[in-house]
């Protein structure tokens, strides 16, 4: 569902709820007598214990898809801490349904939902490139030399303009800029940069006078991939252990490789967590790592359709790779 008729749905939904609660403010009886009650509860309880299961298995393995199920299993605990609450008040068991709730159901709801949000916001951002975006990350060096330095730690103000030598006043208004882009963000700490994914936009939504802005960046672009690949390729040992790399053919359909490139996009978003969860590997060093992905149809190589221009080249990847 697109979003514009989800939250028109949302909305409307929220404003039918208000009469029917009203409805059954003025109709329900205050006590009411009921089968099944056990079997009510004991799913309840099933349904929540499968739902921790899920979390703890999804959130060991670092998934996305954990976010939801950490979600839910909030909302249950939150309901479960109201209904205990509400249904034994008036009983013996008031002050323990209190505390439970209190102490261990709405916490842990919390801690949840916190961590749901962690895993969303930790991994790697996606947007479309656009204009500015060049003009940005090509036309201004001193952008350059501060994404430079902010991929390596996070660095404040003082520290940037000392390494990059640049004024105070020139690296905070640049630093506006790069955030306001989404580049970087302010920490507890200072500065860091935030990973970013650049989708190429379609041709066809491309503006004619901006074509010659976006060529000359796609046609750059391959420079670098190019001057990469020559120096990792010539010069191994600059790299030792540091380089990895992998080559391979499958045959596959369009929702097999669209399939391929969302769980390529969600190892990133785990090892991103993973980051910045820990910051460090196992052996104590942590350094910015160029990641590629690449895919084209077989056929399609072995032609020279667009005739040595970049034009073709996808810049999906870190901002910190872009020449």
């Amino acid at each position: 569902m697109k979003r514009r008729p989800l939250l028109l749905f949302l909305v409307v939904a929220a404003v039918a709820l208000v009469p029917w609660i009203g409805f059954l403010l003025v109709s329900l009886p205050d006590q009411y007598q009921t089968r099944h009650w056990r079997l009510a509860w004991v799913g309840f309880d099933l349904a929540l214990v499968i739902l921790l299961g899920l979390a703890a298995w999804f959130g060991w393995r670092r998934r996305r898809a954990a976010v939801p199920i950490l979600v839910a299993t909030a909302a249950l605990l939150c309901c479960d801490a109201w209904f205990d609450v509400v249904l034994d008040w008036n009983s013996s068991d008031r002050w323990l349904s209190l505390g439970t709730a209190v102490l261990i159901e709405v916490p842990i709801a919390v801690l949840l939902a916190v961590r749901a949000r962690t895993i969303v916001t930790a991994g790697v951002a996606s947007r479309e490139l656009t204009v500015r975006d060049i003009e940005l990350i090509v036309g201004n060096p001193s952008a350059q030399r501060l994404l430079t330095l902010l991929g390596t730690r996070v660095m404040t103000t003082d520290e940037l303009a000392a390494a990059a030598k640049l004024s105070r006043e020139e690296v905070r208004a640049t630093l506006r800029e790069l955030s306001r882009a989404g580049y970087v963000e302010a920490s507890g700490q200072g500065w860091r940069d935030v990973p970013l994914n650049l989708r190429a936009p379609r041709p066809e939504e491309i503006a004619e006078a901006d074509r010659p802005r976006f060529e000359a960046f796609w046609d750059a672009k391959l420079a670098h991939e190019l001057k990469l690949f020559r120096r990792a390729f010539r010069h191994p040992e600059r790299f030792g252990p540091w380089a990895q790399g992998s080559r391979a053919r499958l045959v596959l359909s369009q929702s097999d490789l669209r399939r391929f490139a969302d769980e390529y996009l969600e190892l990133l978003d785990r090892y991103q967590l993973l980051r910045a969860e820990d910051g460090r590997d196992g052996d104590g060093e942590v350094r910015a790592v160029a990641l590629r992905f690449y895919a084209f149809p077989d056929d399609l190589l072995t032609t020279d359709a667009d005739g040595g221009s970049g034009r073709g080249v996808p810049v999906d990847g870190s901002h910190r790779d872009t020449p």
